[in-house]
Protein backbone atom coordinates (compact mmCIF):
# COMPACT_ATOMS: atom_id res chain seq x y z
CA UNK A 1 0.00 0.00 0.00
CA UNK A 2 1.51 3.17 -0.81
CA UNK A 3 0.10 6.52 0.96
CA UNK A 4 -0.26 10.41 0.23
CA UNK A 5 -0.30 12.93 3.01
CA UNK A 6 -1.36 16.40 2.60
CA UNK A 7 -1.00 18.94 5.85
CA UNK A 8 -3.13 21.80 5.65
CA UNK A 9 -3.05 25.00 8.27
CA UNK A 10 -5.69 27.41 8.25
CA UNK A 11 -6.92 30.26 9.68
CA UNK A 12 -9.71 29.31 13.09
CA UNK A 13 -12.81 28.49 11.50
CA UNK A 14 -11.76 27.34 7.93
CA UNK A 15 -11.26 23.88 8.51
CA UNK A 16 -14.90 22.54 7.34
CA UNK A 17 -13.48 24.19 3.90
CA UNK A 18 -10.85 22.58 3.33
CA UNK A 19 -12.91 18.92 4.76
CA UNK A 20 -15.98 19.74 2.23
CA UNK A 21 -13.12 20.23 -0.58
CA UNK A 22 -11.84 16.85 0.08
CA UNK A 23 -14.75 14.94 0.67
CA UNK A 24 -17.05 15.93 -2.19
CA UNK A 25 -17.05 13.46 -4.99
CA UNK A 26 -14.24 13.24 -7.83
CA UNK A 27 -12.57 11.78 -10.57
CA UNK A 28 -9.94 10.32 -8.06
CA UNK A 29 -12.70 7.38 -7.23
CA UNK A 30 -12.48 5.94 -10.68
CA UNK A 31 -8.85 5.47 -10.44
CA UNK A 32 -7.32 2.15 -10.71
CA UNK A 33 -5.85 1.02 -7.74
CA UNK A 34 -7.50 3.72 -5.69
CA UNK A 35 -8.75 2.84 -1.92
CA UNK A 36 -9.63 6.12 -0.11
CA UNK A 37 -9.07 9.47 1.22
CA UNK A 38 -9.06 10.16 4.71
CA UNK A 39 -9.80 14.10 5.99
CA UNK A 40 -8.92 14.53 9.54
CA UNK A 41 -9.55 17.64 11.44
CA UNK A 42 -6.94 18.03 14.84
CA UNK A 43 -8.88 18.72 17.99
CA UNK A 44 -7.95 22.52 18.76
CA UNK A 45 -9.68 25.16 21.36
CA UNK A 46 -8.20 27.94 19.67
CA UNK A 47 -6.07 29.54 16.67
CA UNK A 48 -4.90 27.85 13.84
CA UNK A 49 -6.58 24.73 12.75
CA UNK A 50 -5.03 21.62 10.83
CA UNK A 51 -6.19 19.40 9.11
CA UNK A 52 -5.07 16.04 7.28
CA UNK A 53 -6.06 14.66 3.96
CA UNK A 54 -4.51 10.98 3.77
CA UNK A 55 -5.14 9.08 0.50
CA UNK A 56 -4.38 5.69 0.22
CA UNK A 57 -3.21 3.73 -3.11
CA UNK A 58 -2.98 0.16 -3.85
CA UNK A 59 0.94 1.18 -4.76
CA UNK A 60 3.06 3.46 -5.83
CA UNK A 61 2.46 2.36 -9.42
CA UNK A 62 -1.18 3.44 -9.32
CA UNK A 63 -0.04 6.68 -7.37
CA UNK A 64 1.96 7.33 -9.85
CA UNK A 65 -0.79 6.56 -12.66
CA UNK A 66 -2.96 9.38 -11.03
CA UNK A 67 -0.44 12.08 -10.64
CA UNK A 68 0.43 11.52 -14.33
CA UNK A 69 -3.22 11.04 -15.69
CA UNK A 70 -4.66 13.50 -17.93
CA UNK A 71 -7.58 14.41 -15.82
CA UNK A 72 -4.91 15.20 -12.39
CA UNK A 73 -2.76 17.31 -14.78
CA UNK A 74 -6.23 19.18 -16.56
CA UNK A 75 -7.41 19.82 -12.84
CA UNK A 76 -3.77 21.71 -11.62
CA UNK A 77 -3.75 23.29 -14.76
CA UNK A 78 -7.56 24.85 -14.24
CA UNK A 79 -6.25 25.84 -11.20
CA UNK A 80 -2.59 28.00 -12.43
CA UNK A 81 -2.54 31.33 -11.71
CA UNK A 82 -5.07 31.66 -8.96
CA UNK A 83 -4.30 32.85 -5.72
CA UNK A 84 -4.61 30.47 -3.16
CA UNK A 85 -7.34 31.36 -0.69
CA UNK A 86 -6.31 33.62 2.02
CA UNK A 87 -7.68 30.88 4.59
CA UNK A 88 -4.51 28.94 3.97
CA UNK A 89 -1.62 29.40 6.27
CA UNK A 90 0.34 26.85 5.16
CA UNK A 91 0.47 23.48 2.84
CA UNK A 92 2.78 20.68 2.98
CA UNK A 93 3.08 17.03 1.81
CA UNK A 94 4.74 13.69 2.12
CA UNK A 95 4.60 10.33 0.65
CA UNK A 96 5.09 7.13 2.61
CA UNK A 97 5.12 3.49 1.76
CA UNK A 98 3.02 1.28 3.80
CA UNK A 99 4.99 -1.53 6.14
CA UNK A 100 2.59 -3.09 8.44
CA UNK A 101 -1.23 -2.81 9.34
CA UNK A 102 -2.81 -4.26 12.59
CA UNK A 103 -6.57 -5.04 12.40
CA UNK A 104 -9.26 -5.61 14.88
CA UNK A 105 -9.57 -9.11 15.78
CA UNK A 106 -12.33 -10.78 14.24
CA UNK A 107 -14.55 -11.19 17.03
CA UNK A 108 -14.04 -7.47 18.92
CA UNK A 109 -16.11 -4.18 18.56
CA UNK A 110 -14.33 -1.14 17.44
CA UNK A 111 -16.25 2.16 17.49
CA UNK A 112 -15.13 4.94 15.21
CA UNK A 113 -16.75 7.94 16.46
Amino acid sequence: MFVQMRKMVVTEGNADQVVKRFSKEGIIEKQEGFIDVNVMVKKVRRGDEEVIIMVRWESEKHWKQWEKSPEHIAGHKAKLGQPKPDYIVSSEGALYEVKAVKKAAPNSTVDLV
